[in-house]
């Protein structure tokens, strides 16, 4: 199973993810980000993109990692990723529905003020202009689709903690499938 971690730059998925993963049983942490940050290495440099998002390889090759990390360790994967075009996410959601691989698509969410001020007032990355940049398409997304399409879980007035929680029940009331490790 995947636990799909939605929602705009800075709204604390990474944290929440992190916290999330231990009350998940058999559950890893598999940032999609690291795969972009792959096809950002690549020499030379693909066509120039504000988003790695936008490269037509980063969708199935998310995918395909999740897939293989699965299908070697079992479990769960927690997947902390914005992913606010529409197309984007059916093509991962429909790629991952294609191998059985159930997902379960959150997308924490906060008031613009708050994630404007979590945003500048940030002490590990400190203020940042991309995701400011990303606080509008992140708005448009959530009235288009993206809010009909997960479980929002509003954290204006709620810790990391307290979302990881509320996520895990939602999760464990499914009966989460823990799975086998496969591989060594």
């Amino acid at each position: 199973m995947i636990v799909w971690l939605n929602g705009t730059h800075g709204v604390g998925k990474t944290t929440t993810s992190r916290l999330l993963q231990p009350l998940l049983p058999g559950a890893r942490v598999l940032d999609p980000e690291k795969v972009g940050e792959t096809l950002m290495d690549i020499r030379p440099r693909l066509r120039t993109t504000d988003d790695f998002q936008h490269w037509d390889p980063w969708r199935p090759l998310v995918v395909e990692t999740a897939r293989r990390v699965l299908e070697y360790a079992g479990g769960v994967l927690v997947m902390p990723q914005t992913v606010l075009v529409e197309r984007y996410w059916r093509e991962i959601s429909a790629g991952l529905a294609g191998h059985g691989i159930p997902v379960r698509h959150f997308v924490l969410h906060t008031d613009q003020e708050t994630l404007r001020e979590r945003i500048r007032n940030d002490t590990v990355m400190g203020p940042s202009a991309f995701r400011s940049s990303r606080v509008e398409p992140y708005a448009e997304a959530a009235r288009t689709w993206l809010h009909a399409a997960a479980e929002v879980i509003d954290t204006t007035h709620a810790s990391a903690q307290h979302a990881a929680e509320q996520i895990a029940r939602s999760v464990l009331g499914d009966g989460v499938p823990t799975g086998t490790r496969s591989g060594s």
